[in-house]
């Protein structure tokens, strides 16, 4: 359920605003209005997001980096030196990034150079001062004559499958013309004085590197440097958030607070130097969202929030789609063993982890174990375990259990499609109370019929000693729910407009309803399918291995290990997100959930 909010009218002095802010951030229990701001504020919030975004970036690129064998301990967190440290990332990968740039020209200089030998460019340069030219070629093979080496100076440095490479020595300059070839530019260095450089270079670009990971000893100093930019963020909103009145004298501030804190929250504030008032919610107001569930429902709140909150004046629908919700999963996934092996994992998971694991993580973990275990549960209308049935093992306990609980394929398909129906009138009698509790009672008069004219096709159909089918008092009923329907659709409008609005309604749902209560037979697809690929992998497992007394077993292992992991995590997959799309769609719909909520954050460090 939705907690009861209260709103928070704040008048405070303008020279008071900042102090009273800061007292109230250490209050932590008002969530603060936001009111729109202006362009100097934005800019000024632009310049806090921006800061924010970069610190993230870079706890992102150290964590990449940490070094997990390591066990040296980490750096104390120091917020002001964390700020400095995304600008110290990026000067390092400059350095790092022109480092690799000259890096590749000189091993492309390398690649150049490599054909010609090793020599010094210095002897080269003396004899052109002596008056000769050398020069430096790349030929062809076809192009390559080798009536050349007989006409002029020319010596072979190298032939491979499809080029020469040789020199001239000449006193009449470049032979360039002569040989009608472009002439080669070589590098001023030797191939030595080039490995020096790489290797040089190389030294270099890894110091960078290693000064890049020394960092990671400080990412508690970024995050600290996060919060303290998360903290700048919130309180910039909040104080823009505020109205100046009476010539900026007096500034004006809206909050919420759940009801059960406004005794705490007003003796709190009487000692400040604040004037406050306390409202209920006025019908147009943006009032926050605060699950107030039990220990169970609250489980499912993170799976409600996947889609979005409910308004302040409609009602929570995670109590109702919980049971759902566990029991569309369990036959989704539908193994014994699979939701055994869930439940395994999670318990473990929980004892390991009791120290380091959160609060909403322990959440989570327990929501998994409830689906493992329901799983284990649903499992038992088909006897799947790991792809072989439990019911075909010849032991009277597992006889005795399949004669009171085992479905076969066509009633595990008639399963499926009544908790379709069930869960869809269940949505629909919930929205009689949703829009009573909207609108008003007139405008669930509609929905009081339509629900009453399902029922009674329902209850005809299961108890027909008690009302036939077509017979006097189901007419009556049909009658009856139909002037609701007819004549009560849109309370306040002529009857004309309640007519067609009708028929719009009728046609919308003897549409609509076929289909929503068909798209539940996904539930006995998935795990049809779920149990059909367990067989087969189990079947490949003892069916693939060699005929050998040490490498059978190991093999059949292997298959089985990596194939059920396979249509496990697949079938986990589907399990978890076809039930949401049940109950987001199909129930949500016929429970007539709007939704558009915002969450409740109290403003606080």
């Amino acid at each position: 359920m939705v907690a009861t909010m209260r709103k928070f009218v704040f008048l405070a002095f303008h020279k008071d605003y900042d102090a009273f802010l800061h007292e109230l951030r250490d209050l932590g229990m008002i969530h603060v209005a936001e009111q729109g701001r202006s362009e100097m504020d934005e800019e000024q919030l632009d310049k806090y997001l921006i800061q924010a975004k970069q610190l993230e970036e870079a706890e992102k690129l150290l964590r990449r980096r940490i070094d997990k064998k390591s066990k040296d301990p980490l750096n104390e967190p120091d917020a002001e030196f964390g700020r400095t440290i995304p600008a110290e990332i990026e000067k390092i990968e400059n350095r790092i990034s022109s480092l690799n740039q000259q890096l590749q020209v000189a091993e492309k200089e390398k690649e150049a150079l490599k054909p010609w030998g090793n020599f010094d460019p210095e002897n080269i340069k003396r004899l052109e001062q002596a008056g000769y030219h050398i020069g430096f070629f790349i030929a062809p093979n076809i192009q390559f004559d080798p009536e050349w080496e007989e006409l002029h100076d020319i010596v072979i440095v190298e032939k491979n499958s499809s080029r020469t490479y040789f020199i001239t020595l000449s006193k009449d300059g470049s032979m360039s013309n002569v040989l009608n070839l472009e002439e080669e530019k070589l590098p001023d260095v030797s191939l030595d004085k080039l490995d020096e450089v790489i290797a040089s270079l190389r030294e270099k670009i890894e110091e960078q590197e290693q000064a890049l990971t020394s960092l990671t000893k400080d990412i508690p100093s970024l995050e600290a440097a996060l919060k303290e930019v998360e903290s700048e963020i919130t309180f910039t909103r909040v104080v823009q958030s505020g109205t100046p009145v009476a010539d900026n004298k007096v500034i004006v501030l809206q909050g919420w607070s759940p009801e059960e804190n406004v005794g705490e929250i007003s003796e709190y504030l009487k000692s400040k130097s604040v004037y406050f008032e306390v409202f209920e919610p006025e019908p147009e107001d943006d009032v926050p969202i605060k699950f107030k569930n039990n220990r169970f429902t609250r489980l499912f709140e993170p799976i409600a929030e996947l889609y979005m909150l409910p308004k302040y004046n409609e009602i929570d629908l995670t109590p109702f789609f919980a049971p759902f919700y566990m029991i569309f999963f369990g036959l989704s996934l539908g193994d014994i063993g699979y939701g055994a092996f869930v439940l395994l994992i999670t318990t473990l998971a929980k004892i390991l982890k009791k120290d380091t694991m959160g609060k909403s993580m322990r959440g989570i973990i327990t929501l998994a174990q409830i689906l493992g275990a329901s799983t284990m549960l649903c499992g038992l209308l088909t006897g799947g375990f790991f792809g072989y049935s439990i019911y075909d093992i010849n032991v009277p306990f597992f006889q005795n259990m399949k004669d009171q609980v085992f479905f076969d394929n066509s009633q595990m398909f008639m399963l499926s499609l009544v908790l379709g129906v069930v869960q869809i009138m269940f949505g629909m009698f919930i929205k009689i109370f949703n829009r009573t509790k909207q609108f008003g009672f007139p405008h669930a008069l509609s929905s009081i019929g339509w629900f009453l004219f399902l029922m009674s096709f329902i209850v005809a159909y299961l108890f027909p000693s008690f009302m036939p089918m077509a017979g006097t008092i189901h007419y009556g009923v049909m009658i009856a729910t139909g002037i609701l329907i007819v004549f009560f659709n849109s309370p306040g409008k002529n009857i004309l407009v309640n007519m067609g609005t009708s028929l719009w309604d009728t046609y919308n749902m003897a549409t609509g309803l076929l289909g929503d209560i068909l798209s539940y037979i996904r539930l006995f697809a998935l795990g049809l399918s779920g149990g059909i690929l367990a067989s087969v992998f189990s079947s490949l497992a003892t069916g693939m291995s060699p005929d050998n007394v040490i490498l059978g077993p190991l093999v059949t292992i292997l298959i089985f290990v990596a194939g059920h992991a396979i249509n496990m995590f697949m079938n986990a997959l589907g399990a978890f997100v076809h039930p949401l799309r049940l109950t987001f769609v199909e129930f949500y719909n016929n429970s007539d959930f709007t939704g558009g909520g915002k969450k409740y954050t109290p403003f606080k460090r």
